[in-house]
């Protein structure tokens, strides 16, 4: 089980939060605490702000007193109702709020369901609730609970973690924000694409697109990214996703100079020179496109194409998982643009490819480098594509899991963090 506690001046926001999703039938009241309720059980923002009052006038002098805790235990947990209430009030004895007001709010907009708590952290005296050593207290709090309620311990989980990340997007399986979330937040730090268009390469093997909008905003030219899963067919399965739920590597001043860094990185790279020679070894050995994009693959190298509605070949792109590096074909040389694809597999004008002696051993010690990084078959999760294998073998477990967290949530702490420090300036 883990906790966050998030803080701020606006109790109004933290109340919104979490009544808004009450609204929409993803979230309910579970409970309250010293909190005004309705004659038929029902709760309102007013009325559960006005719980509030006494302690938020008698305030002295403490800046964020709205405190914002989610309580997140382990997806295969099965927690009922009661137990959840208990162990709502248990925490906030643990942390020196057990006389506060305090509403408790149950969240089932992702895989997993956990709570949210709000309160204030100022007595009715005004006096601050003490957050000395805040982070061990709520540790301790977490492991006691744990025990005392059979859960299954976060730091097992972590000690123990095995579970890749890098899966590709089911839009069948629910949860499309963290499964998209889990691929998208790791990307930036391991590969290097020094374009959009290789960017939406590299996500199209895990089912995801993202796309550029425009548009005015108090006179003002603003620009922006959202992300789609994409279907079997490449088509958008699922509503737009602004790239703020996904953090700031995923927006797009962020990405512009992750761009510019790539294109820096790859410019003088020699991995350039190597990686070419394998493709232009692929082509003179392969027999078609099957058999090319096979014989890349087994080197550890994905092929996307970009085809017109009438199958001419218009953009080639090539994703090498061991230099963690994408590049457009015409990066590489003339040799590999799209047009030479094109005229190979749509008319039959096979290019001819003149290496010299010295890429022999070249590729041959790149393919050689490969294998032994490759793992045997049977080490691999069989149920991940093939980039994923891929990826998989590069990274292990050493990536942390992702599935199940609440990004919306992170955007709500960063947008409440955002606010007081725009109150301080």
């Amino acid at each position: 089980m883990v906790a966050k506690i998030g803080r701020g001046r606006s109790l109004f926001g933290a109340l919104s939060y979490n009544m808004d999703k009450v609204t929409n039938n993803t979230a309910a009241v579970l409970a309250g605490q010293k909190i005004i309720e309705s004659p038929d059980g029902s709760f309102t923002i007013p009325q559960i702000f006005n719980s509030f009052q006494a302690h938020l006038v008698a305030n002295r002098k403490t800046e964020k007193p709205v405190v914002h805790i989610s309580i997140n235990p382990d997806p295969n947990d099965k927690i009922n109702e009661s137990d959840y209430k208990a162990i709502a009030k248990d925490y906030m004895e643990k942390m020196g709020y057990g006389q506060q007001p305090f509403i408790v709010f149950r969240h089932n907009d992702i895989e997993r369901s956990h709570i949210h708590i709000v309160t204030v952290c100022v007595d009715e005296e005004g006096r601050k609730i003490s957050d000395a050593f805040e982070r061990r207290k709520s540790m301790a709090a977490c492991r006691e609970l744990e025990e005392k309620y059979t859960l299954k311990s976060a730091v097992e989980k972590r000690q123990n973690q095995t579970e890749l990340i890098f899966k590709p997007v089911n839009y069948n399986a629910g949860d499309i924000k963290s499964q998209m979330a889990a691929v998208i937040r790791y990307l930036p730090k391991y590969y290097k694409y020094p374009t959009l268009g290789t960017y939406n390469a590299l996500l199209s093997l895990f089912n995801i697109t993202v796309e550029e909008v425009k548009g005015q905003y108090n006179g003002k030219a603003r620009q922006g990214l959202v992300y789609f899963a994409l279907n079997e067919k490449a088509e958008k399965a699922s509503n737009p996703f602004k790239a703020s739920l996904f953090g700031k590597s995923a927006g797009y001043n962020e990405l512009q100079l992750h761009f510019n860094k790539s294109m820096e990185q790859l410019q003088n790279s020699p991995v350039r020179t190597t990686l070419k020679t394998t493709i232009e070894k692929s082509i003179q050995a392969a027999t078609g496109e099957d058999d090319f994009k096979a014989r890349l693959k087994s080197n550890g190298i994905n092929t996307v194409l970009r085809r017109t509605a009438d199958n001419r070949i218009y953009g080639i792109t090539f994703i090498d998982h061991q230099s963690r590096s994408v590049w457009n074909g015409s990066q590489l040389g003339k040799t590999l643009s799209a047009g030479v694809f094109n005229d190979w597999w749509n008319n039959g004008i096979k290019p001819k490819i003149d290496l010299p002696p010295s890429s022999e051993k070249l590729a041959t010690n790149t393919t050689h480098s490969v294998t032994q990084n490759k793992t045997t078959e049977n080490q691999i999760n069989p149920s991940l594509s093939n980039a994923s294998n891929i990826i998989s073998e590069i990274f292990g477990g050493l990536l942390p899991q992702t599935q199940g967290e609440d990004y919306e949530e992170e955007a709500f702490a960063r947008q409440m963090k955002k606010k007081s420090k725009g109150l301080r300036r």
